[in-house]
């Protein structure tokens, strides 16, 4: 077997610690946000391997170039089905990790210039669910507050739906960000980007939170985590598969007393929800869009869809407004491409 070239060692070592130390530490805390990186190089590296012969060996900056990576779109898009959206996001992960190896490599630059050029799919919209206030009264009417699991669910719910928070911000909350005595209670959020931003809350929800952190913390440790997970302890947060399982047995029941709460619902209606309904209370679109933690007022625009169905009175507040980490592999070649770059093969 001929040996891997430098630069393919190189490229390797990128790899690897882009994913394992890179976007965890700069990109993002959210697991979600990193499986979707992983998930786009280990598509990226699959195909290189399945549908163009690369190997080990073979790897070069030149695997990168933009007719190559366009032509992995279109494999996505014909072979393995992907919607343009998905498409879209695996070329935003792409380009990220393009952007990181020109940082670090001046000789490969041109690859992320090369790549800013790809023009992006195009989308058709989906429009988002949204859920009345009287839906919303009614599900958090739903948990039994007999059991703990319910008092928890129920003080969960209310922080989401209060905040308008992402889940991945409510579950990464610890104690110390919780700010419950101060003369006017607050939640410092950390987002994407690990920008912060302070979210104040009214006295019901942060009636809910002290009865909450009572119950479950007792004398609190400001490094725990708010909503943790009942196997690890506070130390480990609690999974948004759990979130959404509980949160679907709620509105099950819920959806029995109004057929106006989604039955399949997920924790961003809640955030959906509370967009709407501050635009409804008349909020202005630009304060919205920063409680949200928006980088761009268009991303909040799409909460207009909602709001112009239930409400058509708020467009007049608009009118002024314009895993595991991966051991290194780059020093053994045997095996193939996946293992080489550390990312896992490709599923078929």
């Amino acid at each position: 077997m001929k040996k891997a070239t430098n630069e393919s060692i190189i490229i390797a070592r990128h790899i690897n610690t882009f994913l394992n130390e890179y976007v965890p530490s700069q990109k993002s805390h959210s697991n979600h946000t990193l499986k979707s990186y992983q998930y786009a190089l280990v598509l990226y590296i699959g195909f290189l391997e399945t549908e163009k012969g690369i190997s080990a060996e073979s790897l070069c900056g030149g695997c990168f170039s933009r007719t190559i990576i366009e032509e992995w779109l279109q494999w996505l898009m014909e072979l393995r089905g992907c919607s343009p959206k998905t498409c879209n996001n695996r070329l935003a992960s792409l380009r990220a990790f393009l952007k990181y190896l020109g940082s670090r490599e001046i000789l490969l630059l041109y690859l992320s210039e090369d790549a800013t050029r790809i023009p992006r799919k195009k989308e058709v919209r989906n429009k988002i669910k949204g859920m009345s206030k009287k839906a919303v009264q009614v599900l958090l009417s739903v948990p039994d507050l007999s059991t703990k699991a319910g008092r928890r669910d129920l003080s969960l719910m209310i922080l989401i739906y209060s905040t308008a928070a992402r889940m991945d911000e409510i579950l990464s909350l610890k104690i110390k960000q919780l700010h419950l005595e101060a003369e006017k209670p607050n939640v410092t959020i950390i987002g994407k980007g690990s920008k912060i931003r302070t979210l104040y809350l009214l006295p019901k929800a942060v009636a809910h939170l002290k009865k909450y952190l009572k119950e479950f913390h007792g004398a609190p440790n400001p490094e725990a985590y708010v909503f943790y997970s009942r196997n690890t302890g506070p130390h480990g947060k609690m999974s948004q598969t759990a979130v959404n399982k509980q949160l679907k047995k709620h509105a099950r029941a819920a959806y029995e007393i109004c057929d106006e709460v989604p039955r399949d619902i997920h924790a961003h209606q809640l955030r959906h929800a509370k967009a709407s309904h501050w635009l409804e209370d008349g909020m202005n679109i630009v304060q919205i869009s920063f409680l949200l933690g928006h980088e761009q007022l268009q991303t909040t625009m799409v909460y207009m869809d909602i709001t112009l169905e239930q409400e058509l009175k708020a467009l007049a507040t608009l009118e002024d407004e314009n895993n595991k980490k991966v051991s290194k592999k780059w020093k053994n070649v045997k095996g193939g491409l996946p293992e080489f770059c550390g990312v896992k093969s490709m599923t078929k």
